[in-house]
């Protein structure tokens, strides 16, 4: 049966009208609660500015079964909590009434989210107002039988409700796969450049090659077209092990002000977030010179750059990476520290026969890793179809048919 059918059978001839949601009913504003007051343990979860809580308290002024928006940080973000909770107040709550199913109002706000989203004033705290959300038209059954109104709004509930456990399931089976893929790579990578058989000498990176510090630019200094250049935040973003080309580029009057690394260099992260993302590498093997920025180093040196950024993938690197990181509130690693850190060298006494068999293990892990992307690939690939349908059905079934504008 189609959607549409479906609802046709649902309603039974009686139409559905489109109200302002705000003339249905009046969304509560939280009350503010100061960092003091909250518990680390509580019965009742507190939202102030995000849809995760910010801790807990011992009283609730939301019912359970309530949707509710933040207008302020993550504004425009919408949740339906089963349980009771206290709402801050940058939190906006629906507790429902006896004529609008809570959970009902959730399901619509989900597919007015890039409506809702488009309003918010992107400021240095983002802000909604909620007179925004006021103003949409929810489609509301047989508004004249509440009754029947209601009942018809829990079967849509039910529906979607089945239809969010069906595709969080599948979620979960493929997020689960994906990682199951990464760690058997991870696995078998770390195992390779580990030599087990041995023929393999650790050296310092100091001893093996030098660091140069890249040149600073701004995300202002981007162009359409202009000079190639990696951003330090794209290592840990938008590239793999290695690259040929660019994904940025700056303006062409600021050759001469920056540094660049050469076709064979390895650039590395000097700044990140967390102790993985700094130090992460790539390698350049780009025809041209690629500028890079002043929180990056190009590593140059005379063995195989693609070997040398998988080798810098390892548990065994990180680990010892770890131990050289400055840990404030942004993880640097400097040239002195980054420098100390061992690879493995193999045939370290026969330059020819060493890049031989560096040149055979990025053959393997090359072949390993475009199997790996191939099936994240697919995997993330399914997850975006099934989010689709998810979407799609979800809209079709607030799509009623010959639903009139009426003003509440």
């Amino acid at each position: 049966m189609s959607v549409a059918n479906f609802l046709e059978k649902l309603l039974n001839g009686v139409a559905a009208e489109c109200f302002e949601l705000g003339k249905l009913i009046t969304p509560k504003r939280g009350k503010r609660l100061v960092k003091s007051q909250l518990e680390e343990v509580g019965s009742y979860a507190v939202y102030q500015n995000s849809t995760k809580p910010l801790g807990y308290y011992h009283e609730s002024n939301a019912p359970a079964g309530s949707t509710f928006i933040v207008v302020a940080g993550a504004a425009g973000d919408i949740d339906f909590s089963k349980a009771a909770f206290w709402a801050a107040d940058d939190v906006y709550f629906f507790p429902g009434s006896n004529s609008l199913n809570s959970k009902y109002l959730y399901h619509f706000l989900q597919t007015k989210q890039h409506e809702i989203s488009s309003q918010v004033r992107r400021a240095s705290i983002p802000r909604l107002s909620i007179a925004a959300v006021e103003k949409l038209k929810i489609p509301i059954p047989c508004p004249d039988n509440p009754e029947k109104s209601l009942g018809i709004q829990a079967e849509i509930v039910r529906i979607l409700d089945a239809f969010t456990e069906l595709t969080g399931e599948l979620t979960a089976e493929l997020n689960a796969e994906l990682n199951a893929r990464k760690k058997q790579y991870d696995h078998y990578r770390d195992w390779l450049l580990s030599f087990p058989h041995g023929g393999v000498a650790w050296r310092q990176l100091g001893e093996i090659g030098e660091f140069i510090r890249g040149k600073r630019f701004t995300k202002a200094d981007f162009v359409d077209d202009g000079i190639d250049v990696i951003h330090y935040g794209e290592i840990y973003t938008r590239y793999g092990a290695w690259t040929d080309r660019a994904f940025s580029k700056v303006r062409l009057d600021m050759e001469k002000s920056l540094r660049y690394a050469l076709t064979g260099d390895v650039i590395m992260t000097g700044v990140g977030e967390t102790v993985e993302d700094v130090g992460k590498a790539v390698a350049w093997i780009g025809k041209n010179s690629v500028a890079i920025h002043d929180d990056s180093y190009a590593f140059r040196h005379a063995m195989n750059p693609k070997f040398i950024a998988y080798a810098m993938q390892t548990n065994a690197f990180i680990d010892q990476k770890a131990k050289r990181v400055s840990r404030g509130k942004v993880k640097r690693l400097l040239v002195d520290g980054i420098s100390r850190v061992e690879i493995p060298v193999p045939f370290p006494d026969n330059p020819e026969q060493s890049l031989t068999e560096q040149a055979r293990i990025v053959a393997i892990l090359d072949k390993f890793d475009t199997v790996t992307n191939s099936v994240t690939e697919g995997l993330l690939h399914e997850l975006e179809l099934r989010q689709e349908q998810y979407e799609y059905y979800r809209k079709l079934l607030f799509s009623f048919p010959n639903a009139k504008e009426t003003e509440a």
